[in-house]
């Protein structure tokens, strides 16, 4: 009972502060700016670790490497303390990788449900200010799908498409964890 409300505890602290940012990540491949409330909330939530980050990690392109490294730091820290709080039955050698697919599990639902809320604004909500900036950061990974596969009957299926394929990753990604701790 402990250990689960401990994990609970860590899983959204640490969601929180990893998805922001990655969520950071994304903001600024696609340019999006930070001068919203949406912004403001990424800076405030994400600075601490980022800024001192990126004075040891340059950026590759337009990919800001000290988020994406700062997300990873938040998870191995995660399952680290997990690891500690469990008994420390799996080997220590294993923490980095089992970060990994705990930052990719969190990707993974990250995108979910940014789809999720991109499909449901786009009904109710179309010109909301909220609507530009999730369509500014799914559009570039429905592109592609909406290439491949085109309007059924005027509705555009590529949302429900990206979910299944986002769903069968989370899936590989969990067998890949649990596979680990055997």
């Amino acid at each position: 009972m402990w250990f689960q409300m401990v994990s609970l505890v860590l899983d959204v602290v640490a969601g929180l502060l990893a998805g922001t940012c990655l969520l950071r990540l994304l903001m600024q491949r696609q340019r999006i700016s930070f001068h919203q409330p949406v912004g403001r909330f990424v800076f405030a939530l994400s600075d601490w670790l980022v800024l001192p980050l990126r004075k040891i990690i340059p950026s590759w392109s337009a990919w800001d490497l000290s988020s994406l490294a700062g997300a990873w730091l938040i998870k191995l820290a995660q399952v680290s303390l997990l690891w500690l709080v469990s008994g420390g039955h799996a080997p220590w050698f294993l923490l980095p990788w089992f970060s990994i697919l705990s930052l990719l599990q969190l990707m993974v639902s990250a995108l979910s449900a940014l789809v999720l809320v991109y499909a449901v604004m786009s009904w109710i909500s179309p010109h909301s200010p909220l609507n530009d900036l999730v369509l500014k950061l799914v559009e570039p990974i429905l592109r592609p799908i909406r290439r491949v596969m085109p309007l059924i009957g005027g509705i555009d299926l590529s949302p429900l498409v990206l979910l299944l394929a986002l769903q069968m990753v989370g899936i590989v990604l969990m067998g890949l964890q649990m596979g680990g701790l055997r």
